[in-house]
């Protein structure tokens, strides 16, 4: 039997790195999936893979900026299947990395919708569903950046990123009563095509290895199974938690 098995599931960004990797373990832990991301073809690919392994699941295309993809996601896991009980709310974009005096306003709004406002429309009827259910778990995938490091050029990205810390541990305070749990997880540098844009030359790469303790980058699958602690029974009085799961980055520069 599967951590969380015979859940149902929300997973957004999920065509490819964290997502992805999370998509498909808590597939392997028993969980009915809903998988949203804004690349069809890839996303119907890893729906299909996850049924072949013999677990449902159901890709939902679209921008998690927009309120409508957020919904319809929502009413496939409560009217296809039954309910929900999982969400990791995970899409998300670095934007431009530039200085706050450079930055366009569109710059800005892009990335604060992506990462924050989508988190909003998403947890809006995310919760509703879950209160149905009797609970479930809420998860943010934030960052190390604007929480416990500043990195140049990465304004639009570090606010976004901590605003959904606050928005998490309100959702935690106010639904916690109910059964509802929230809480975000806070990976470091982690081996994923966004990662791989951001670390495009060796060089790039290594000082970013060696900003992290364990001198490295995450593995998607090692930040997929947090996810899965925070999904799960396993952290059954976890929330309200910023998690960090950054290698040590949070600790140590050098």
């Amino acid at each position: 039997m599967g951590q969380i098995d015979g859940k149902i599931a929300i997973v957004t960004g999920a065509s490819s790195g964290i997502g992805r990797e999370t998509a498909l373990l808590f597939a392997e832990q028993g969980a009915t999936l809903v998988l949203v991301a804004r690349r069809r073809d890839e996303l119907e690919r890893l729906a299909e893979e996850i049924r072949d392994r013999g677990t449902e699941a159901v890709a939902v295309a679209g921008d998690v900026k927009d309120a409508e993809v957020a919904r319809e996601a929502v009413q496939v896991a409560t009217q296809r299947f039954g309910g929900l009980d999982i969400a990791f709310n995970n899409a998300g974009a670095t934007g431009a990395q530039t200085s706050i005096p450079d930055m366009t306003a569109e710059m800005w709004h892009d990335v604060i919708d992506t990462n924050l406002t989508s988190a909003f429309h998403a947890a809006k009827h995310q919760i509703p569903a879950m209160l149905a259910c009797g609970g479930g778990s809420l998860i943010f995938t934030s960052t190390f950046v604007g929480h416990t490091v500043g990195f140049p050029g990465m304004g639009a990205y570090a606010a976004s990123k901590a605003g959904l810390i606050g928005l998490m541990r309100v959702i935690a305070a106010e639904y916690g009563p109910h059964g509802i749990r929230a809480n975000a997880l806070l990976p470091g540098g982690t081996d994923t095509p966004m990662g791989r844009a951001v670390s495009n030359t060796p060089e790039a790469l290594a000082f970013v290895q060696g900003l992290h303790a364990l001198k490295r980058l995450a593995t998607p699958r090692e930040i997929a199974q947090s996810a899965l602690y925070l999904a799960s029974d396993a952290s059954s009085f976890t929330t309200g938690t910023a998690m960090l799961v950054d290698g040590g980055v949070s600790i140590t520069g050098t």
